[in-house]
């Protein structure tokens, strides 16, 4: 089995979503100390790779530990949009993968942004979907959509609709996923597990493509 890890690696000066404090790692235990080592995490549930529930923004909608754990695993695809021309992905620019949809769980946008993280850019240009694009990959029976970017939204909104129109299909959104680039097969087996901790809006995860 080849596994290909799909998550940013977290650290204190990592990049956060605008308005988001960034990750504190204190040293709460210290071997010359206490002898052993232990870290004290202050981050949010939104930090690094990490998963959106559809509760996140969508009243009554599912939280991450109202979800089976069989949510978060699947069969899945990368979909290239590195050399789009333009920063909204539309219905017709998917159509192209239409047939492979029928099958799969999750598919995983690559935009090629995961290269800018740690720099301004990475905030800012990233193709992302259009509503209509959004709806129609939710009449597929999806579990939940990827992407390597900060964001499956425009960074402009203020309304997040594409957000809500994969919430409102009870979908979860990966966001700040890496490596999509190392991929190759057309299928694969894609895994996210959040925390398991109550009322989970969201949650850094250890993404990783597997390929038996």
């Amino acid at each position: 089995m080849k596994i290909i890890d799909l998550t940013q690696v977290m650290h204190a000066d990592m990049p956060v979503f605008p308005g988001t404090e960034k990750p504190i790692f204190f040293p709460a235990n210290t071997l010359e100390k206490d002898g052993f080592i232990e870290t004290k995490l202050s981050l949010y549930s939104h930090t690094g790779t990490h998963i959106d529930a559809p509760g996140h923004m969508l009243l009554g909608a599912n939280l991450l530990n109202q979800l089976g754990i069989d949510h978060f695993v699947g069969k899945a695809a990368v979909l290239d949009f590195t050399n789009i021309e333009k920063q909204e992905i539309s219905k017709e620019d998917l159509l192209k993968y239409e047939s492979k949809l029928k099958d799969l769980d999750y598919v995983l946008l690559k935009t090629g942004w995961s290269q800018y993280w740690g720099e301004d850019k990475y905030f800012d240009g990233f193709p992302f979907l259009t509503v209509e694009a959004a709806a129609w990959l939710a009449g597929f029976n999806l579990k939940g959509i990827g992407v390597d970017a900060i964001s499956i939204d425009d960074m402009k909104t203020t309304t997040f609709p594409v957000h809500y129109k994969l919430f409102e299909n009870n979908m979860i959104v990966i966001e700040n996923l890496t490596n999509l680039n190392l991929i190759n097969e057309e299928i694969f087996v894609f895994s996210c597990l959040p925390l398991n901790y109550e009322n989970a809006d969201g949650s850094p995860v250890r993404a990783v493509a597997m390929f038996f």
